[in-house]
């Protein structure tokens, strides 16, 4: 506006006080002008109202917006307020807790933590609340169902839009998982360290256990060599060698088996086998050593011959019973050692051979009854129970067991002895696929007609134990040390009764050794023998031909035993 109409409005303001009449035709361009501004203004005033409007909503989307993301966020949302009331929540952390919103709301955020997390949860609130920064802890949450679970709880302080108080917005991360995966590192880490402390006293023991023997084996070879020794002394210390041996010999078997076992290169070997037999084979083979501890030995079988025929893996049987009929006889000084099976019925109606082997020994403490179990166990035991051994036979029968899907227990009572039981399927084969050679000891014959024996050896002091081993049972012994000349012998002598066939012969070895033989001649009994002893040796042996397979170094018991087998004399 310009001074000529501010001029012109003053002096109608004057004329007005003074009563006078107002030529309204001088201030026309005035109000038109007036006008004009009051409708821009107006104009103006309902944009600015657009504007408003269109920001209202533009805030309420964004309230929106938010709200949604908080309520649907990957992660649970606890508002509580400097009291530790619940005043929000959103719908994850709902469903981790397995509760409604009204259900939370205005409750205290302890009533869902853990008992035994209350505590950390406190000064964990604490600190968030006095020091005013983020704060982290891991706890437990408790569900609806009472159920608990192991959460991380991110804490952040904040102010309230409105009152301006302090509230703090807490994230809830189901941790469980990881939580789990963390106790299972820590048991395999206790587990891993355990082990290790086991197998660092299971060296220092095998130490001793080899030089043990060796010292007992080199040491007493040396003094047989002394000048007018006489024989009770020569007697003696051959007796130390022999066992010394023997006991170097179990050492190694263990080592292997179990080296075997934790690479999982152990495999079964299932065909048919005759229970009968296999007890009172090792019946027969045990019965001189424990009776030459003035004790008695016994068995029991709980089928018939005609139904004794079951499928396993007969070599792992063969080793469990062998090994806790050892154990039995090491750790019995008086008394009594009893063997066999009986059948039991499941609830499954499900048939089982449940085996035993009963002694009347020094015991098993119930704290350790578990643990004899374990693998280099023996090495831990630092009381009269850690007698000679590597502490792996037991270990070693367990896996055996559970391999052939049964089970192993103890009971036992200190100074009263112990029973040990397993359990293997029964699923019986029947008998007319088999020779029947069940026997009852008072069936027994020790003995064995005069016998055409082929020793195929290539190793000169094998070949020299062998002979010695059954020049009583032998009427002619021929010996050849190569799989050609053997093939060649058996063709030229159709009466030989027995070939004891090494496997690793030169030129042919024993396994196609014996399959030219089995093209002309079916009858001969063809015992393997190898110092291999592998899982599976056995298996192919029979599947080449053989009768029957024995390890070296040759058990003259064992052998003995084969012979009463297959040449008792009638």
């Amino acid at each position: 506006m310009d001074d000529k109409s501010i001029r012109l409005r003053e002096q109608a303001k004057n004329e007005i006080r003074n009563g006078m009449k107002i030529d309204t035709s001088l201030y026309e361009t005035d109000f038109k002008v007036l006008i004009e501004e009051l409708s821009i203004y107006q104009i103006e005033l309902e944009h600015q109202n657009q504007e408003l409007y269109k920001s209202q909503e533009e805030i309420q989307q964004s309230k929106d917006r938010y709200l949604d993301l908080f309520d649907n966020a990957p992660i649970g949302y606890l508002i509580v307020d400097k009291n530790g009331w619940i005043k929000g929540i959103n719908h994850t952390a709902c469903l981790l807790l397995e509760s409604s919103k009204d259900e939370l709301t205005n409750n205290k955020i302890t009533k869902i933590i853990h008992p035994d997390f209350q505590d950390i949860y406190y000064l964990f609130f604490r600190t968030l609340i006095n020091q005013k920064r983020n704060q982290t802890c891991d706890i437990k949450l408790q569900k609806s169902s009472n159920a608990f679970f192991h959460a991380r709880i991110q804490g952040i302080r904040q102010s309230h839009v409105t009152s301006n108080e302090p509230e703090f917005r807490l994230a809830i991360i189901d941790v469980t998982i990881q939580k789990e995966m963390e106790f299972k590192l820590l048991k395999a880490k206790e587990k891993a360290q355990e082990n290790d402390k086991l197998k660092t006293a299971f060296l220092a023991n095998m130490s001793h256990e080899i030089r043990t023997p060796m010292n007992g084996i080199l040491g007493f070879a040396d003094l047989l060599k002394e000048p007018d020794l006489s024989n009770e002394l020569q007697q003696e210390y051959i007796k130390i060698i022999e066992k010394s041996g023997a006991r170097m010999l179990n050492i190694i078997n263990d080592i292997v088996d179990i080296s075997k076992i934790e690479a999982g290169l152990m495999k079964l070997e299932i065909a048919e086998s005759n229970i009968n037999e296999l007890v009172e084979f090792i019946y027969t083979f045990f019965k001189p050593e424990v009776e030459a501890k003035g004790m008695v030995i016994s068995f029991k079988n709980a089928l018939p011959a005609k139904d004794a025929f079951i499928k396993t893996d007969r070599e792992k049987v063969y080793a469990i019973l062998t090994n806790l009929v050892k154990n039995a006889i090491k750790y019995t000084n008086e008394g009594s050692i009893e063997f066999g099976y009986e059948i039991v019925e499941t609830r499954h109606a499900l048939s089982l051979l449940q085996f035993y082997v009963k002694d009347t020994g020094i015991g098993i403490p119930k704290d350790r009854q578990e643990a004899i179990f374990e693998r280099f166990i023996q090495a831990d035991i630092s009381d009269k129970m850690a007698r000679q051994g590597a502490g792996l036979g037991l270990s070693i029968t367990k896996a055996y067991i559970e391999m052939l899907g049964g089970t192993i227990w103890v009971k036992s009572e200190v100074e009263k002895g112990s029973t040990f039981y397993f359990t293997l399927p029964y699923n019986a084969v029947p008998a007319i696929l088999f020779e029947d050679l069940q026997l009852t000891p008072s069936e027994k014959n020790d003995h064995v007609r005069k016998l055409k024996i082929l020793i195929a050896e290539d190793d000169e002091v094998s070949e020299m134990l062998i002979s010695i081993n059954v020049s009583e049972y032998s009427k002619e012994v021929i010996k050849t040390a190569t799989g050609n000349e053997a093939v060649e012998i058996c063709r030229q002598n159709p009466d030989i009764d027995l070939v004891l066939m090494d496997i690793q012969l030169p030129e042919m070895n024993g396994y196609e050794a014996t399959r030219q033989i089995r093209r002309f001649n079916k009858d001969v009994i063809i015992i393997a023998q190898t110092a291999f002893g592998l899982s599976g040796d056995r298996e192919k042996a029979m599947a080449a031909g053989c009768n029957d397979f024995i390890t070296k170094p040759i058990n003259k018991i064992e052998l003995q035993a084969f012979l009463r087998k297959y040449f008792k004399n009638q």
